[in-house]
């Protein structure tokens, strides 16, 4: 490879995404791959103030204000494009924990074909291959409640948001061409799923 295989996970909240990366981690590395895990939030040295300005988002909605956040998160992902991704090893797979498409799924006035563009236009790097992790609202939003921090969302508070959300990044992964990991069954399956994938792109990389 002349360089890393980046590779999203993305998806709503409760869907096991986080559990499932790690699981892919550790057997992408019994494989004898070498991989970076990255996490986004960790990454964007801008962070707290994008989160500040969605705190303000949820308490007074408005496209202008969404539209903010959408920006400040793109030139977050511009900036680790150039000074995170770039200084990985050559022959590595980088796994993030969200990148672009999960702005489907929590964005609700900006179109996401907007807020794709707005990253092409920003040189956000693309991934090799986009998962989209998911499964029935009911299945994750009961998952999120026997967590010690629950949700643990600034944006989304009840049910019928949830419903929206995964209803939306689902909308985007069909419309897009993503990978769609249902993750209802073993965390076994879901993993081997992803690392199928992984190692095809990773084939014809």
């Amino acid at each position: 490879m002349t360089r890393p295989l980046f590779i999203s996970l993305d998806g709503p909240k409760g869907a096991g995404k986080t559990t499932l990366l790690e699981a892919v981690t550790q057997a992408l590395r019994a494989d004898n791959r070498k991989v970076i895990r990255l996490c986004e939030k960790k990454s964007d040295p801008g962070r707290g103030e994008t989160m500040a300005l969605a705190n303000q988002l949820v308490r007074n909605p408005g496209r202008e204000l969404e539209l903010e956040v959408c920006q400040r998160l793109a030139d977050s992902r511009a900036w680790i494009s150039r000074h995170v991704l770039t200084r990985q090893p050559q022959d590595c797979i980088i796994l993030i924990d969200r990148w672009y498409p999960s702005d489907a799924a929590f964005r609700r006035l900006v179109p996401f074909a907007e807020i794709l563009q707005m990253n092409r236009d920003r040189n956000v790097r693309v991934p090799d291959l986009h998962v989209g992790v998911v499964t029935a609202p009911e299945i994750s939003w009961a998952r999120a409640a026997t967590r010690t921090r629950g949700l643990g969302s600034t944006l989304m508070h009840h049910y019928a948001e949830h419903v929206a959300c995964t209803q939306a990044f689902e909308r985007a992964v069909a419309d897009h061409g993503w990978v769609l990991c249902r993750n209802e069954g073993t965390l076994e399956d879901a993993t081997m799923q992803v690392v199928d994938e992984i190692r095809a792109v990773h084939c014809a990389f």
